[in-house]
């Protein structure tokens, strides 16, 4: 996972705001790489930070622009950020609990191209996300 510093906000034309450093630091130490707005706002407020929700989705949409982080909408109609890595990766989700799981198949990445370049594209990037229910036990159970 990439780290980003105070320099590197300035580069990409961001004033070093208390806020915006909060917010980042908060994204790379997340347990969970994947977060929405809310559960960022939500973060801050149980550490005692003096933010407003505006203010999360605000610096989310500049860090997003400024390539900081990453969007992704999935179907279940939220939208959640994670820092820019550095190596590709996909997506599992969840249908049941939302529970999001990154995977690397040099297979899947090999045949992508494969199947791009038969068709004559070159791909400038893919988005997979495949969903299911996870094996948590919760999600298991109420699978019929």
């Amino acid at each position: 996972m990439a780290s980003f510093t105070n320099q590197d906000l300035r580069r990409a034309g961001l004033k070093v705001t208390l806020p915006r450093i909060k917010i980042l630091e908060l994204l790379e130490s997340a347990e969970l790489h994947h977060m929405s707005a809310e559960e960022v706002y939500k973060a801050l407020i149980e550490q005692g930070e003096d933010v407003g929700l505006a203010t999360v989705y605000r610096v989310l949409t500049q860090f997003e622009q400024a390539g900081i982080v990453e969007r992704h909408n999935f179907e279940n109609n939220l939208s959640v950020f994670e820092i820019t890595q550095d190596e590709h990766h996909d997506h599992l989700v969840c249908d049941n609990c939302g529970k999001i799981v990154e995977f690397h198949n040099k297979v899947i990445e090999e045949e992508q191209l494969k199947a791009a370049a038969e068709h004559g594209f070159k791909l400038s990037g893919h988005s997979l996300v495949l969903y299911g229910i996870c094996n948590d036990q919760a999600c298991k159970d109420s699978v019929k």
